[in-house]
């Protein structure tokens, strides 16, 4: 008797301790939005902002983001959520002037569609693995728009390029258009090397521009297939070569050396150096 009296109040317990999260997470938020409304109203810069000014801070404000995420700065990635978060409530303050939307609008908008989205979660249909469940996923889009949509007219143009091209691929694969195996796009990645290579022996310079384009759209979809996001790899490799680098320009100025007058096996020997002390 008295065991299950200590369950309820454990239970209880657990459910009170939920709901008081859930309180300061919207009081939190409300606080927010309220900031916002006098910020609008009383802050000389804040009144004069327009969608189109954002823009550009928002864009920075997404790198700075990508950034801390790379770096794995949990604290940073914490700071830089909230300044995307307080950009999101803005544009709805400025949706809300408009009388286009406003919060609730924009949560609700995204609600329905997280739930129209996974019908194998919120409603009857099985998936077998996250591979269907991105097919589902396009096919219910093109669905939402009548079926006349295009499958690749919702990739932003102004997206970076190598961004594009994987995500022109998921979408492409989310309808089927993919390879059988992934082992097969090696054969692709091969067979653009071949022809970039002819290309650079005829010196047709708006050919090989073609040809590189195809062989790093191929080495995307070889990322892809594997499971690596081809962005962070390519800054993972960014960044080791700015620290090898970095390393290099400071062993010199030490030494009363100078990078341009050095020779290329001088400075690999520096280089190899830089190599080594990572792997300490």
């Amino acid at each position: 008797m008295f065991k299950h009296l200590y369950k309820n109040k454990d239970l209880n317990f657990g459910l009170h301790r939920i709901i008081d999260m859930m309180k300061e997470k919207l009081d939190a938020f409300a606080r927010l939005l309220d900031i916002m409304d006098e910020l609008r109203e009383k802050c000389p810069w804040d009144k004069e902002q327009t969608l189109e000014s954002l823009r550009k801070l928002t864009i920075e404000e997404t790198y700075e983001l990508a950034d801390a995420i790379l770096n794995n700065d949990l604290n940073g990635i914490k700071k830089e959520l909230g300044d995307l978060m307080l950009h999101i409530v803005f544009y709805a303050k400025i949706g809300s002037e408009k009388g286009a939307f406003d919060m609730a609008d924009v949560l609700n908008s995204i609600n329905e569609k997280l739930i129209y989205r996974h019908p194998h979660v919120f409603g009857k249909i099985d998936v077998a693995n996250a591979r269907e469940v991105e097919q589902n996923w396009e096919t219910l889009k093109l669905k939402e728009k009548g079926g006349n949509t295009r499958v690749l007219e919702g990739v932003p143009a102004a997206m970076p390029s190598m961004v594009k091209a994987n995500r022109i691929q998921e979408k492409a694969s989310g309808v089927g258009f993919d390879w059988e195996y992934k082992e097969q796009v090696w054969d692709k990645v091969k067979e653009e090397i071949n022809e970039l290579s002819v290309e650079i022996e005829n010196v047709d310079k708006d050919k090989i521009e073609g040809e590189f384009g195809d062989l790093f759209f191929a080495m995307v979809n070889a990322a892809r297939l594997y499971g690596i996001d081809p962005e962070a790899a390519l800054e993972r490799t960014n960044l080791k070569f700015i620290k090898r680098f970095n390393y290099l320009e400071s062993q010199t100025l030490q030494k009363g050396l100078d990078l341009k007058k050095m020779s290329l096996a001088e400075m690999d020997v520096i280089w190899d150096e830089a190599k080594r002390l990572e792997r300490i």
